[in-house]
């Protein structure tokens, strides 16, 4: 081996090793070793392009411009649209009417469904936005969760491996164009012939086999908990009879003043939950929203404190409506036992500045308080009812002095002509690549559509956005050009054609499923893409195999996400609520893995000629 080839070894192992001992995150390995290999590079060592040639350094940041990262950016969005308009609700409902009572047609329903929508969404967010659906699903057919959720999580992959739009699979054939000679990248539909063959065949063994292997294990505590729909959190905490709506009056003094001036809150022990201004709806409004004439405000407290609003240019009247027919989350919160919140107020707690949610009343001993809340000190065994804004939701349960009861998902309403549209964007984006549009530039177009029509917040965008795999996949090519441009790709694969032997091109298109679905169980799925994939596909080009044919072989096994917990975050996502243990993932993925083996190898003769 060369210096060079040494060095990029080193820079990408190292790393690498330290993320698989939990020392460093993904991402942060990813940009280490890009660093390193541009000052290499730089330093006049032949790691990117010619050796003493340091304007070559500029590669390092290529790997941004991949077509790769603008797909994954555009899809993110797209996705994040498809659930914030209620598509995903919609499903859930679906299946819960579809699947009740029987305990194989849910594990059926749920693997299937969770499968395909994979095909189009990220699966991370198919397996949180499934989870509450089969919670609650199976609460109401008398089922362990643990029943249901390795069922989504493998679904996931299975759904994963048939579609161009999952990351390994974008990887594998981004990769093929940065080979040494640059080989045809795969197309929208390269992965559905074998994929959808192992999908299809990891469906069937999952229904039927299902029952008998996964484990039927009480849930953990937190998921024993209640959780009530919207309606009914309205009921229960009695908000029909203290809500009314306040509209200020032309001639009142608080036109043009702030809320924070208006101090409504403060001087009457109200809560003010939104501003409705013309067709526009206001919830959980920032201190700073200025009031207007006519605009009117959605109150909950006392009618003896409301009434006082009319000798200040108020006309206050009741509302009939439900809070939870508006698009806004509404949640209960109860103190963890050891929370450092016992004691405070909710003004001292400070939520609605910190994460945008409004408390509208207190639960304590049976006893709903809905006036003078923010000024009551908590105690053990309150419950809060909160509403807000469901963006933010996710910054809300990293806090550690609080556990959330979120409402079941049927209570929600959905917005049909939104999630109608969204579907149909998604739709269009697809049959464009299908008809010729680069896959990237019809993604992004799709995504940038979304926000044009208001279908998605700029800023819920943005957050939708999973940065750290960008910042991993671009560190990672920039390691896979490495390990291509210094010849050390070709030298091992040179040695893994000695290792196959005579197997011919289906020994190599096993042998990269099952050493990439080796390392998958513990590096995941995007690291096994960059590090199996510049081999195998260098392999089939020195054998004179399709490199197509192994690059789908490689992504397939990226995907089989089966044996470990650690495999896929979506297997980490389902171990609290299953209950589940590390060896469970084994037990249902070893059966699933050889039927996902067998399928592939088949697809790979039937489809590809091998």
């Amino acid at each position: 081996m060369t210096i060079p080839m040494l060095f990029v070894a080193a820079v990408i192992t190292i790393p690498l090793l330290l993320v698989a001992l939990g020392r460093w995150r993904v991402d942060l390995a990813a940009l280490f070793m890009l660093v390193m290999l541009g000052l290499g590079q730089y330093f006049g060592l032949a790691v990117l392009g010619d050796a003493h040639a340091p304007q070559q350094t500029i590669l390092v940041i290529s790997g941004f411009s991949q077509p790769v990262v603008m797909t994954l950016i555009g899809l993110f969005v797209l996705t994040q649209a498809l659930s914030a308009n209620g598509v995903m609700l919609w499903l859930g409902q679906r299946l819960a009417a579809a699947g009740a009572g029987s305990e194989m047609r849910l594990i059926f329903l749920f693997t299937f469904a969770s499968a395909m929508l994979s095909l189009l969404m990220n699966n991370v967010a198919v397996g949180a936005l499934l989870l509450p659906s089969a919670i609650q699903v199976a609460r109401k057919s008398k089922i362990r969760p643990s029943k249901l959720l390795i069922p989504i999580a493998f679904g996931t992959a299975l759904g994963g491996m048939a579609t161009y739009f999952t990351t390994a699979n974008i990887v594998l054939s981004n990769l093929l164009t940065s080979a040494e000679p640059p080989q045809a990248p795969l197309g929208v539909l390269s992965f559905a012939p074998v994929g959808g063959l192992a999908a299809v065949a990891g469906i069937v063994y999952l229904a039927v086999l299902g029952s008998r292997l996964l484990p039927n294990r009480d849930p953990g505590p937190e998921q024993t908990l209640a959780r009530r729909g919207s309606d009914e959190l309205e009921n229960l905490y009695a908000l029909g009879e203290r809500l009314w709506e306040a509209h200020i009056l032309s001639t009142s003094e608080y036109c043009g003043r702030t809320l924070k001036q208006a101090r409504v809150g403060e001087r009457f022990g109200l809560a003010v939950i939104a501003i409705l201004r013309k067709r526009q709806t206001i919830f959980t409004p920032e201190a700073t929203e200025t009031l207007q004439a006519n605009d009117v405000l959605l109150l909950v407290g006392r009618e003896d404190r409301v009434v006082q609003l009319t000798e200040l240019g108020f006309e206050v009247g009741r509302d009939s409506r439900s809070i939870s027919a508006f698009d806004v989350t509404l949640l209960e919160l109860i103190l963890e036992p050891h929370s450092a919140y016992v004691g405070k107020t909710i003004k001292q707690m400070n939520f609605r500045r910190k994460y945008g949610f409004t408390v509208v009343a207190l639960m304590r001993r049976g006893r709903s308080y809905r006036t003078d809340v923010g000024d009551m000190p908590l105690e053990l065994g309150d419950s809060l009812l909160m509403l807000g804004p469901s963006e933010r939701l996710r910054d809300l349960r990293l806090n550690p002095d609080v556990i959330i009861l979120e409402p079941v998902p049927a209570a929600r309403a959905i917005p049909r002509k939104r999630a109608l549209a969204s579907v149909l964007i998604f739709i269009g984006a697809i049959i464009a690549s299908l008809l010729g549009l680069p896959v990237y530039l019809s993604i992004l177009s799709a995504a940038v559509l979304t926000l044009l029509l208001g279908l998605l917040p700029m800023q819920e965008a943005y957050r939708s956005v999973e940065w750290q795999v960008i910042f991993f996949i671009a560190g990672m090519y920039v390691a896979s050009l490495g390990m291509v441009n210094t010849g050390l790709a070709a030298l091992i694969g040179r040695n893994a054609l000695e290792v196959v032997g005579n197997h011919g091109p289906l020994g190599l298109a096993a042998a990269s499923f099952l050493f990439s679905a080796l390392l998958t169980q513990w590096m995941g799925s995007q690291s096994s893409a960059f590090i199996v994939g510049p081999i195998a596909i260098s392999a089939a080009i020195h054998l004179g195999v399709n490199p197509q044919a192994i690059a789908v072989a490689t992504a397939l096994g990226c995907s089989a996400s089966f044996l470990t917990p650690f495999a896929h975050p979506v297997n980490v996502i389902m171990m609290s609520p299953g209950n589940y243990r590390f060896s469970d993932f084994l037990r249902v993925g070893l059966g699933l893995m050889a039927v996902v083996f067998l399928a592939m190898l088949a697809g790979m003769i039937l489809f590809w000629n091998l």
